[in-house]
């Protein structure tokens, strides 16, 4: 969430960078409120202007005069109240406001309208080279007898898949690989809960902006099920001041579920726009000024499991139209898929500044007995396993249709060195 003093401030400024992200973003409410707000302001600053000269006034006046000086004061101290109490249920109606108000782009994100305007930082590795015309994931999968769509149809509906037999394992070799990858350098693993609160969603910014987006419990004890780890582990420091030398670093395997709501019929075979997926989440806590620098560790830690897995990739920067509600700034990492001829998103790496910290009130010490100040939050997918799957299986493929696995996820294969056809 903006900073309504900071807004106020900037308020030019701010509505500039927020009309740069373009799209459904109305923010003629956001601007009506504001100008009220500052007639307000500027209405209770003259009052308490002249209830200041009338008290130096009173302290000089004639007992007679003193009586009708008081009975003044004390009638323009009422009007005063009156004035300061319709300011702060103004201020409380923008607070309201701001929960469905989008960060303000950093000034280093280029304004564009979509992602046709992206910006591409860099890219590493060659594209496959085929003899032969490759198949998309879901081909080799469900001809391997790998990969079950219908079945999992039956039992859950759409957008939903059963991994058999050595598929699974490589789901699972997948999260052991990453997770291992990330601890050694500094990250401390968490195993967070898949359910969480209202507050928690909201701590983060999926709440309320997106709640058509997510699955909930239903009855007496309202519960949303995570759309990423970043919702529980973001949270986990929810209410505090953090004390210890930042940055924090923290990775979480998790289920993700996600109603896709407004996916609008996108990806609708295959593995990469799910209801149900996994993921390894990388979660900074850092200081405001470092975390520009954090960001780009981030993205360069995530970079690193494809690199192992020899899977070509680019990073590329997102412009003001084509980022998240809750950044500040993006950079999505889009790995190469050979089957469907593109580059397609894998991990998304993000600087949220302190837009999520002051909606979940996570605060630091800069030193000890310092005044407490909002820390600023980053995460980014570290990966996406159903995706990175994808990758390996597009890019792995032979001509026979059976796929070779990355060297570096054979120690967690127990000897499985390729994909063949379920026996």
């Amino acid at each position: 969430m903006l900073d309504l003093k900071d807004v106020a401030k900037n308020f030019d400024a701010v509505v500039a960078r927020l009309t740069a992200r373009g799209g459904a973003l109305d923010l003629s409410a956001f601007q009506a409120l504001f100008a009220e707000r500052k007639r307000l302001y500027t209405v209770v600053e003259a009052e308490q202007a002249k209830r200041n000269k009338l008290n130096d006034e009173l302290a000089k006046a004639s007992p007679d005069e003193r009586k009708q000086r008081a009975a003044d004061m004390k009638a323009l101290s009422s009007a005063i109240k009156d004035q300061e109490g319709q300011l702060k249920a103004l201020e409380e109606k923008l607070t309201t406001l701001l929960y469905d108000v989008p960060n303000v782009p950093d000034e280093s994100v280029p304004v564009g309208a979509s992602a046709d305007d992206n910006t591409v930082v860099r890219t590493w590795g060659e594209k496959p080279t085929f003899l032969f015309t490759p198949k998309q994931h879901f081909e080799l999968g469900e001809q391997l007898g790998l990969l079950d769509f219908e079945r999992a149809a039956k039992v859950s509906g759409s957008r939903f898949a059963f991994l058999k037999g050595d598929l699974a394992k490589l789901e699972r070799a997948l999260v052991s690989f990453m997770i291992d990858q990330h601890t050694a350098k500094g990250y401390v693993e968490l195993l967070p809960p898949y359910l969480v609160t209202r507050a928690a969603m909201t701590g983060t910014g999926q709440l309320p902006k997106f709640e058509a987006d997510a699955f909930k419990t239903v009855g007496e004890h309202e519960l949303f099920l995570i759309p990423t780890a970043e919702v529980p582990v973001t949270n986990y420091h929810a209410d505090e001041i953090l004390e210890a030398p930042l940055p924090l670093k923290y990775c979480a395997f998790s289920p993700c579920f996600r109603a896709e709501a407004g996916a609008g019929g996108k990806d609708t075979r295959g593995l990469v726009r799910m209801h149900q997926f996994h993921k390894v989440e990388l979660v900074k806590f850092a200081r405001p000024d470092q975390s520009m620098a954090e960001l780009d560790a981030l993205t360069k830690d995530a970079c690193e499991i494809l690199e192992k897995l020899g899977l070509h990739h680019r990073v590329v920067l997102l412009c003001t139209g084509d980022m998240g509600f809750s950044s500040l700034k993006t950079f999505d990492i889009e790995v190469w898929l050979p089957g469907q001829n593109t580059f397609r998103e894998i991990s998304s790496c993000s600087n949220f500044g302190d837009f999520q910290a002051r909606r979940a009130k996570i605060r630091f010490r800069q030193n000890k007995g310092d005044k407490p100040q909002l820390v600023h939050t980053l995460n980014g997918s570290g990966l996406a396993i159903g995706r990175t799957l994808v990758a390996i299986l597009e890019n792995g493929q032979r001509e026979d249709g059976t796929v070779k696995l990355p060297e570096a996820l054979w120690p967690y294969l127990g000897g499985t060195k390729e994909l063949t056809a379920l026996r």
